[in-house]
């Protein structure tokens, strides 16, 4: 473990959205009983796994993702599972928001998209990652929701829409990253259009069988894509664009 890492599962506390290591360590709050479940789940299920990049583990250890969760859940917020948040549809395991969001390589200068707002705790951990997010959710009561909790939380770079993923957000574009949250059957092609030469697209693809979790990276020659790992993720709703 390097000494980076070392120090900042120290310093880990409550840090709203959109800061980042830059501010200096926010104060842990005495009023956080979740503060050391989620330092917790930062050493045994992020470090321990192989999160590597300390920013990422930063804005995990520091996200109330206890907030982006249904009440009756609140408890098992840190847990190692996904977890149902309504409407049919889950919040990921940790985990696999850590693996995504390091796999997107973002230094804090991007504009990225999220397909799939769900609870929006993605977008709450990619908001102290990146300059701006764009975040479309189909389902309007999570797209409602999820706005409500990310302005109460003071994320002032997430931008929130109630839309169809598959469309992507074209008056946005483009993108130096864009997440997919769900998994369609193939790569909608919108999304790798509205994706920058250079930019990264991570998506689960698969549908409700077999899934894997893919990493495109779009190159003046093309695309090229690289395998990440098997997952299992919720599909992808809305009409698939041809």
């Amino acid at each position: 473990m390097s000494s980076r890492i070392a120090a900042l599962l120290v310093s880990l506390g409550w840090l709203a959205c959109g800061a980042s290591s830059r501010d200096g360590p926010a104060p842990m709050s005495d009023s956080d009983s979740y503060a050391e479940p989620r330092a917790r789940m930062v050493r045994e299920q992020l470090v321990a796994r192989g999160i590597r990049d300390a920013r990422v583990l930063e804005a995990m250890g520091r996200v109330p993702r206890h907030e982006l969760v249904p009440e009756a859940e609140r408890d098992d917020a840190y847990d190692d599972g996904p977890l149902p948040i309504g409407e049919g549809q889950t919040i990921s395991q940790p985990y696999i928001v850590a693996a995504m969001s390091e796999a997107a390589a973002l230094s804090g200068r991007e504009r990225v998209l999220e397909v799939g707002t769900g609870s929006g705790y993605q977008a709450a951990v990619l908001s102290a990652l990146a300059a701006e997010v764009y975040t479309i959710e189909l389902e309007p009561v999570l797209a409602e929701r999820a706005k409500r909790a990310l302005e109460r939380l003071g994320c002032p770079n997430v931008h929130t829409r109630t839309g169809d993923g598959y469309r992507g957000w074209p008056e946005a574009a483009p993108f130096d990253a864009i997440l997919v949250t769900a998994a369609p059957e193939q790569v909608p092609p919108a999304l790798l259009e509205q994706l920058k030469v250079g930019g990264r697209l991570v998506i689960p693809v698969g549908g409700s069988g077999d899934q894997e979790l893919w990493l495109y990276t779009k190159s003046e020659r093309g695309v090229e894509r690289k395998h990440l790992m098997p997952v299992r993720f919720v599909p992808l709703r809305g009409e698939a664009v041809k």
